[in-house]
């Protein structure tokens, strides 16, 4: 919760909330750096997530020396607040992929269970596939496809579209994009986090849930194994790289044609 984080070379940040209980939620940070080691960044306190609780961590993050110029990978599970936040602290530009196992559940859930084996072989279908334009559209006809028989769904299909697909407009290898579009890295680091709670009857304060939630970050810190595709690391670093020089020069070109 104070540890310096200016010296770790970190491409991608996941954010996700744990609730403690009705009325406290921990809003945790981790991150993935350039040789693929996981490290838990930060924790704080809050009631849901919303804008005012994203930009503490974020802000705490900052403090301790996260650089806002860098362009890293953010990876979130949807919660707009989360976006939002993101965006104005660190660019609007900011790649952020929401995750595809959070996105696949969502739209299952509110469909027929015999339309489940469907939906889940389209989905698929579409995040690997390397063309980002190829994939919006399958995802496309597939909304199209649910318009009659579930039109709720297909609007939540098409909902966040772009984010969903961050990792194929980056231009990363299948397996680099498996390990990095979903939340699974800060999902199993709060299953550790439970378990390290599971005896706490009842949170006195959030101070003492802060605690124990941290002691939690850093058991979980220590089963941490270096990303399955690290060797791809260097590619999603160019990638980013290329991002943020891509925009840089598409905001200079509109500030000379005005």
């Amino acid at each position: 919760m104070a540890s310096d984080l200016s010296a770790l070379d970190l491409l991608v940040i996941q954010i996700d909330g744990l609730h403690m209980d009705d009325n406290l939620l921990m809003l945790g940070a981790v991150g993935v750096d350039a040789d693929g080691h996981k490290h838990p960044l930060g924790v704080v306190e809050g009631a849901t997530e919303n804008a005012a609780t994203v930009q503490a961590l974020l802000d705490n993050l900052i403090d301790r020396g996260l650089d806002p110029a860098v362009c890293r990978l953010f990876i979130v599970d949807g919660a707009k607040a989360l976006t939002k936040a993101i965006r104005r602290t660190f660019g609007a530009d900011i790649p952020i992929q929401r995750c595809q196992i959070h996105k696949a559940r969502n739209i299952t859930e509110r469909l027929d269970p015999k339309l489940h084996a469907a939906v889940r072989r389209a989905l698929r279908q579409a995040w690997e596939l390397d063309d980002a334009d190829k994939a919006e559209r399958l995802l496309r006809n597939l909304a199209r496809r649910m318009e009659l028989e579930a039109p709720g769904v297909s609007k939540s299909i098409l909902e966040g579209l772009d984010e969903i697909l961050t990792v194929i407009r980056l231009g990363l290898p299948l397996e680099l994009r498996r390990s990095l579009a979903s939340t699974n890295i800060i999902e199993s680091m709060n299953a550790v986090i439970r378990q390290v709670c599971r005896n706490v009857k009842r949170w006195r304060d959030a101070k003492m849930a802060l605690r124990w939630t941290a002691s939690g970050m850093l058991e979980a810190a220590k089963g941490f194994r270096r990303l399955k595709a690290h060797k791809q690391l260097p590619v999603l670093k160019a990638a980013l790289l290329k991002h943020r020089e891509a925009n840089a020069t598409a905001v200079d070109q509109t500030a000379e044609a005005a």
